[in-house]
């Protein structure tokens, strides 16, 4: 049987979770079926040494997202894929008036985020009037399913929601290597929180419950970088939080996760959060900020977390101080994750989608 020829698309500019996501498929989908290349703009920051040596990538040295489709619209006319998938809402938008005219090619697209949360620009919003002509679209989430619907009228039938795998293998590896980070005090309990440093993952808010506990045994954890980072540092100074550390971009997470006595998730909104799923992976118990973007589809009420409201900042505060009172199942924690979320689950609901539509 021939090969089908699936192309896939990101930036390529960081190693999010939309990268993540797409690494995890191009190196478990069933490479006898499919023939696959991964399209980047930039090569910055993706780890294609890691990919499966019969995947194809390619750099295409595109600069702006909205000009990105004078170059990827040639391609897809000329190499005709057979399914071509763009991982990234943005990208998405501009590449959906044109589908109709590439009838060799049927496209999805993965959405990244609840859109009408995480889409401002009305010059980019006009563009999700084509998004019905996808042939399919995947949602991350009830949520984000729910939004696409009732806020961009697009049409259920097309829309698949798939949640986000998590690789176990993947992160037992690295859990296996992780020691006890040296900033982690002892008589201290220690808390983390990991995102990019931007408004969208709420860690002013998170700041703010901090200035509440500034009294008690507790260590905030901030993990990685973003544009909020300097006002951020200068909150944290004006509130004088001695109690939080900011520890920039981690090479391996998983470390501060295996050790610490809780993890925060402070997002204003979300898409399906991965890291909220690495954090039950790595057995840490969790704190969700109660905003969109699948969280209540995560989180099982004390098994493997909660849900607060973090504006409140004082009751989160001694929600936090509860929480880390208790003693939690780290096994359970994992398994509650890995019976929904494992990468085996999910990937067979990717697979289910592409046959669909070689059909």
């Amino acid at each position: 049987m021939m090969k089908k020829k699936v192309y896939f698309l990101l930036p390529g500019l960081t190693f999010g979770g939309a990268e993540r996501i797409i690494f995890t498929l191009l190196n478990h989908l069933d490479e006898d079926k499919y023939e696959f290349t991964l399209l980047l703009f930039k090569n910055v920051d993706f780890p294609t040494l890691e990919l499966k040596k019969n995947i194809k990538v390619r750099e295409l040295g595109i600069e702006r997202i909205r000009f990105s489709v004078l170059k990827i619209l040639p391609i897809i006319h000329k190499e005709k894929p057979d399914i071509f998938f763009s991982g990234w809402g943005e990208i998405s938008a501009f590449m959906s008036p044109f589908i109709p005219f590439l009838k060799s090619t049927k496209f999805i697209s993965r959405e990244t985020n609840v859109v009408s949360e995480h889409v401002s620009r009305k010059e980019i919003k006009f563009f999700y009037n084509f998004y019905n002509n996808y042939h399919r679209i995947i949602a991350q989430s009830d949520d984000m399913r729910k939004d696409l619907i009732d806020n961009f009228n697009i049409k259920d039938e097309i829309i698949t929601k798939i949640n986000n795998p998590v690789d176990f293998d993947f992160i037992d590896g690295k859990l296996n290597i992780s020691v006890k980070p040296e900033s982690f005090k002892y008589n201290y309990k220690n808390v983390v929180a990991i995102g990019n440093l931007s408004a969208r993952k709420g860690f002013d808010n998170l700041l703010k419950v901090f200035s509440r506990l500034k009294n008690e045994n507790v260590l905030l954890h901030i993990l990685g970088d973003g544009q909020d980072k300097e006002v951020l540092l200068q909150m944290k100074d004006f509130l004088g939080l001695k109690n939080v550390i900011f520890h920039g971009k981690q090479d391996n997470p998983y470390q501060f996760l295996k050790y610490a006595d809780l993890f925060i998730l402070s997002s204003r909104y979300e898409g399906f959060p991965n890291v909220l799923l690495e954090a039950g992976a790595c057995g840490t118990y969790s704190l969700a900020n109660n905003c969109p973007g699948g969280i209540n589809e995560i989180i099982q009420h004390q098994v493997n977390g909660e849900i607060s409201d973090i504006e409140n900042y004082e009751e989160f505060s001694l929600k936090i101080m509860k929480v880390l009172q208790g003693n939690y199942d780290r096994d359970g924690i994992r398994n509650s994750i890995r019976s929904r979320f494992s990468k085996d689950i999910i990937l067979d609901k990717y697979e289910k989608v592409l046959l669909d539509l070689m059909k």
